[in-house]
């Protein structure tokens, strides 16, 4: 499995448009793409990031879908909004509640 964490930084006034965008490519296109596991999109606090998190198959699944000539022209207005950061990685642990353990109060 791969994950790709992408950091976007994007003017506080464009964040819900950058948001909308994102959400907008990877529901009605990217997550038909054959090897798509899941995605999780984040906004930062602050304003200025939104961090998207997405699972896939294979590295060869992620790269089909970046070479994809139908690659939704959405997400190249994102694009255009924001810079980002990129990267790919592998999940080496997943931590989860210690059975009995009270959650945050």
């Amino acid at each position: 499995m791969l994950t790709i964490i992408q950091v976007f930084t994007v003017e506080p006034q464009d964040q819900q448009e950058l948001i909308d965008l994102l959400s907008e490519g990877y529901g009605s296109s990217l997550s038909r793409a054959p090897g798509f596991l899941s995605c999780g999109l984040h906004r930062g606090v602050d304003g200025d990031k939104v961090t998207l998190y997405a699972q896939w198959r294979s590295e060869a699944d992620y790269e089909a879908m970046l070479n994809d000539a139908s690659l939704p022209a959405i997400l190249y207005r994102a694009l255009t909004i924001s810079t980002f950061e990129p990267g790919r990685y592998e999940v080496m642990q997943t931590f989860r509640p210690a059975r009995g353990a009270a959650g945050p109060a």
